[in-house]
């Protein structure tokens, strides 16, 4: 990957289906280009054993959230299992403006809240090779149940329908395959600066 000038720095959003690997190429994406930012999202949630505020999320009360949805601060938010998570816009045009590259990842629907608000955001969606492929994945785990497999992949279909609507697709068949064509893309992204 070529290094870029501080004035074509971009926020590139990854989105995946559950199972399919996005985790383990942003890892190892991440570790081969320290120059990226990994974005930070705002969280109601409790902090877990090991997480820091500001390392791993920003913590902050249900009335410090409302407060910023109140305020338009968010580039993104929604809510899960009971606690709200969010992106804020300040934090990403800081890290802009500082000259970093930005990956956030969050969901499709996530992805399309910043795409509408920042339409120069990158939205890149890490495919399986097949839903066969990954069933086989998320059988292999032995983590959870039929029905639990058969909502994940029903989950699965409709993320693959909205990830038509992204600017890049990446197939996750073999991580080293997926992370050159992640670099592939944002080469490409860069040159359009």
């Amino acid at each position: 990957m070529q290094e870029k000038s501080k004035s074509n720095k971009k926020l590139f959003v990854i989105s995946g289906s559950s199972g399919v690997g996005k985790g383990t190429v942003l890892k190892k994406f991440m570790e081969r280009h320290p120059d990226f930012m990994l974005s930070i999202s705002c969280t109601t949630r409790k902090p877990r054993i090991g997480e820091v505020d500001g390392v791993n999320y920003f913590f902050v009360t249900p009335e410090e959230f409302q407060n910023s949805i109140d305020n338009d601060k968010f580039l993104e938010w929604a809510e899960f299992a009971g606690n709200r998570y969010g992106t804020k816009k300040k934090f990403i045009k800081q890290c802009l403006d500082e000259g970093k590259n930005v990956i956030l990842e969050i969901d499709t629907q996530g992805a399309f809240q910043v795409k509408k608000q920042m339409p120069e955001a990158v939205l890149i969606f890490i495919c399986p090779p097949s839903l066969e492929a990954l069933e086989n994945r998320l059988r292999g785990r032995h983590t959870e149940n039929e029905d639990a497999i058969q909502k994940r992949l029903h989950e699965v279909k409709i993320e693959l329908e909205r990830a038509k609507n992204f600017d890049y697709r990446v197939i996750n068949d073999e991580v080293e395959r997926a992370i050159t064509e992640l670099e592939k893309v944002i080469d490409e992204e860069h040159k359009k600066c």
